[in-house]
């Protein structure tokens, strides 16, 4: 099986710099042309399934790059970004004033510490975990599409790799752009990180 990894489009909270887990936040004119962009890209590969945050952002994109593509589809809370709580839709420079003892322990062990009234990383991560239970599920299909957001396609890709749920950083997803991991018997590998390029059916 291979997984398709797709990141949302450009938002406005991404263009402002503000934490935005789970709070509503719409794709920006960039955004929405980095989703068309990438059904011009990925309209050939053959897609069997569609995984998607249900987040209205990552929802919109799987619309625009499947323009209107019939494509069995499952919406899943498992995909969704990590709940900052209090910070959501704040910056960090409001953070430091605002919230300065909860904020100063996260950003000295992000792992650990909880984001005020928020989702903490190992909670974040055990969701990350089940949903990669649950992927002999879709076992069957060949190609699947995954929708989703920057924290939870890099852990993915980490803990696929078998890899420690710290080493998430090393994986930045970029919008816009197109991966693909392939999921053998007992491990994976990391196929394409970040395409620009027309996926061609000989690849």
């Amino acid at each position: 099986m291979r997984l398709w990894l797709i990141r949302h489009g450009e938002t406005d909270a991404n263009v402002a710099g503000l934490y935005s887990g789970h709070s509503p936040t719409p794709l920006t004119e960039k955004g929405i042309s980095q989703a068309h962009t990438l059904y011009h890209l990925l309209r050939d590969v053959p897609f069997d399934q569609l995984l998607c945050s249900e987040l209205e952002r990552a929802q919109h994109t799987a619309r625009l790059a499947m323009n209107e593509r019939e494509i069995s589809t499952h919406t899943t809370p498992l995909l969704n970004e990590m709940y900052f709580g209090d910070w959501e839709m704040r910056h960090h420079r409001d953070l430091t004033r605002e919230d300065p003892e909860s904020y100063a322990a996260w950003c000295s062990d992000w792992q650990n510490a909880v984001p005020t009234n928020g989702e903490g990383f190992q909670a974040f991560s055990s969701r990350v975990e089940q949903f990669m239970a649950e992927l002999p599920t879709w076992a069957a299909a060949k190609n699947v599409l995954i929708v989703s957001h920057q924290g939870v396609l890099s852990l993915l890709i980490a803990r696929l790799l078998k890899m420690p749920a710290s080493s998430l950083w090393h994986f930045r997803v970029d919008q816009g752009a197109w991966s693909a991991i392939d999921i053998h018997d007992d491990f994976a590998t990391l196929r394409v990180l970040n395409s620009r390029a027309v996926w061609q059916k000989d690849e």
